[in-house]
């Protein structure tokens, strides 16, 4: 068998394959970012799953494609791990953009652009994934990300910069204290995720004009930072993975008009078309 990971901070997608090519199983676990998880909790997390414990030992390859694997040295920690636990399977890691220009490609070249808990852009002409800027992560970086607009709410909700109902809506839903919140945020070895979380919030209030601005502002943001240092980015389409592009589509084709840029399609989970890459041109069943 063969499983095929699309592995977020949040979360990861797993799809098993038989060897005819035909999907036997579809499960899900927690995430294991490997900037943020410790190396050792890679396979008590995946163990909590007994379905992939059930398929363990026939498996004989996993391709996972993880967000924090875009240095070989975290690519060897999850590594690692998956190999503790599919002892008889042959693993490659590889970083969340990889999985996003598999997921993304139509068959033209584009700008692949990843808005989750975090966010990453390159450019995938088919064969070739190059990168322009390096991901810096939540704390300076992931523009236009989950974690970033989560800690636009936090700071704005705190700071009582929100508008009189979005701050008693936000009270009345979370009652957050500011200790509660210092804590899940520098205690927390998930805090980027935390941080996304509130994305519920947002989108639930989107139509709010302050919402609008918020988010419009971030993703303009992120077009700035991620996808106008591309040569290519005037005359090429540019596709979007993840959650965040699908829940604020119409804002960041928006913000892409606005800089006259031609966004193409938006995928809100990559793992379906990112297994139908690999049957196409990676496997041969």
């Amino acid at each position: 068998m063969i499983a095929i990971v699309d592995g977020g901070s949040t979360k990861c997608d797993w799809v098993i394959l038989n060897e005819n090519g035909n999907t036997v199983l579809k499960t899900e676990t927690t995430g294991f970012n490997p900037n943020i998880i410790r190396p050792e909790l890679i396979v008590p997390e995946i163990s909590k799953n007994k379905q992939l414990v059930a398929v363990k030992d026939s498996m004989e390859k996993v391709f996972f494609y993880g967000s924090g694997c875009g240095i070989a040295e975290n690519c060897a920690v999850v590594e690692q791990g998956l190999q503790h636990f599919f002892t008889h399977a042959e693993i490659t890691v590889k970083e969340d953009l990889t999985a996003a220009a598999y997921a993304a490609y139509n068959g033209k070249p584009a700008i692949i652009c990843i808005l989750g808990t975090g966010s990453n852009s390159c450019y995938f002409d088919g064969h070739t994934i190059r990168k322009e800027l390096p991901s810096l992560g939540f704390l300076i970086g992931d523009e236009g990300s989950g974690s970033a607009i989560g800690k636009h709410l936090l700071r704005r909700y705190f700071m009582k910069k929100l508008p009189e109902d979005l701050h008693h809506s936000f009270t009345e839903t979370y009652h957050l204290t500011i200790e509660e919140a210092l804590k899940n945020m520098y205690h927390n070895p998930r805090a980027n995720a935390y941080l996304a979380a509130f994305n519920t919030f947002v989108v639930d209030h989107k139509t709010h004009p302050y919402f609008q601005n918020m988010v419009f502002d971030e993703m303009k943001n992120f077009l700035e930072y991620h996808v106008l240092p591309y040569e290519e980015a005037s005359r090429s389409e540019i596709n979007f993975i993840g959650s965040i592009a699908f829940f604020y589509e119409d804002i960041v084709r928006a913000a892409a008009a606005e800089l006259n840029l031609n966004v193409g399609i938006m995928v809100q989970k990559p793992i379906e078309s990112l297994v139908q890459y690999h049957k196409r041109y990676l496997l041969d069943f």
